[in-house]
């Protein structure tokens, strides 16, 4: 064998050492992107606060003393609230504010006018007797959250539809991992729940929503197997109260017809319902108003709410950051995919999943969820 044979070898082994080295290259960068992806949907909340102190109030037993507490939890709007109706015989049901002229001839135009443009409304203010009746079976009343200067006292989340109790299991589970006690309840159809989060003060709705979609975002974060196809919505629904409406409602709790049968009360954490509801009742201590500042400034910081960016409120925190072409501009979400994305245009846009990177599947969320502003 020759010199040049020699050199030939020796290079044809340099080369394909090179070849194996640059396949490493490759396998290790393909693994520090998706460390990178994981990372940056990593289980851990954005934020932790100290979770309210549980109170130590006196179980109330006489009628009046449980309406005081019902009413200092479940408060809306105490001008005006919805009560349930159905027609058997066209088999339709739903709630309408509650109104003295309802129905009178003359006054009443429904359904051609809407109350909330009805001129002669004489909508009922919330009273301790309404609420008695309501907890005692004699009719099913709701509330509206949304006051009208646009704020709040509490926050409620609707779960339903199937998968619901993994659904509010894993989200209750990030509440109590930031420390943001949830209330659950089953829901008046028994088949699904309610999360309800109660404030010290009243808080704006934009900031009690923002704090709703950060522990869903978190929820889906830190199970991304988990779809929350359950989910439904907010209440408050809306940020801004609509011209000539009151906001969306909730059917309140504790009706007594829907708990003969176990519905509309309140479940542990093995959504069992407590024996004692009103000892439980006594116990649920009120989040902070600082507190939600917090976490919904923290979320905001980060981006890591589920939905699109809140119109008008992003713009005034910091109008700064909003480029000239009025966009905003998504922060980098890891390395580029490695292989081809399979996705599949029917009545909807439907990605597969698989080998997607957590970081990857979130953006995907983000992009496809928005607010509802109805």
């Amino acid at each position: 064998m020759g010199p040049q044979d020699s050199f030939k070898q020796e290079l044809a082994r340099l080369e394909a050492r090179l070849a194996k080295l640059e396949e490493e290259r490759r396998s290790v960068e393909a693994q520090i992107a998706r460390l990178r992806d994981e990372l940056a949907a990593s289980p851990g909340p954005p934020i932790a606060v100290a979770p309210p102190p549980t109170r130590r109030a006196t179980t109330p037993a006489a009628p009046h003393e449980k309406v005081a507490l019902f009413r200092s939890l479940f408060r809306g709007r105490d001008d005006v609230f919805p009560l349930s109706w159905s027609n058997p015989r066209k088999g339709t049901k739903g709630y309408s504010p509650a109104c003295s002229n309802e129905w009178r001839r003359g006054l009443c135009e429904k359904p051609r006018v809407k109350c909330g443009q009805c001129p002669h409304q004489a909508f009922r203010p919330v009273s301790d007797q309404v609420v008695l009746d309501h907890l005692q079976g004699r009719h099913v009343m709701g509330v509206y959250p949304l006051l009208q200067d646009e704020r709040c006292h509490l926050l409620a989340i609707d779960f339903d539809k199937e998968g619901w109790r993994d659904d509010v299991l894993a989200f209750a589970g990030t509440c109590r991992a930031i420390g943001v006690p949830a209330v659950l309840e089953r829901s008046r159809s028994g088949n699904g729940a309610h999360a309800w989060f109660f404030f010290d003060a009243a808080v704006p709705a934009h900031l009690a929503r923002r704090l709703g979609c950060c522990l869903l975002t978190e929820t889906m974060t830190r199970r991304p197997t988990l779809g929350m196809a359950s989910y439904d919505r907010l209440f408050p629904n809306q940020d801004t109260m609509p011209k000539g409406g009151f906001g969306n409602l909730i059917a309140l709790p504790l009706q007594h017809e829907a708990r003969q049968h176990e519905n509309t009360v309140f479940l542990d954490d093995e959504l069992h319902p407590f024996e004692d509801q009103w000892t439980f009742l006594a116990s649920v201590g009120r989040i902070p108003v600082q507190t939600v500042e917090l976490i919904a400034r923290e979320a905001h910081r980060q981006d890591r709410v589920v939905g699109a960016r809140f119109s008008g409120v992003a713009e005034e925190e910091a109008p700064w950051l909003r480029p000239p072409s009025g966009e905003w501009r998504r922060p980098p979400q890891g390395a580029a995919l490695t292989s081809a994305l399979r996705v599949v245009q029917a009545q909807r846009l439907f990605v597969e999943r698989d080998g997607l990177p957590p970081a990857f599947v979130n953006e995907l969320r983000h992009l496809a969820a928005f607010q509802n502003w109805a």
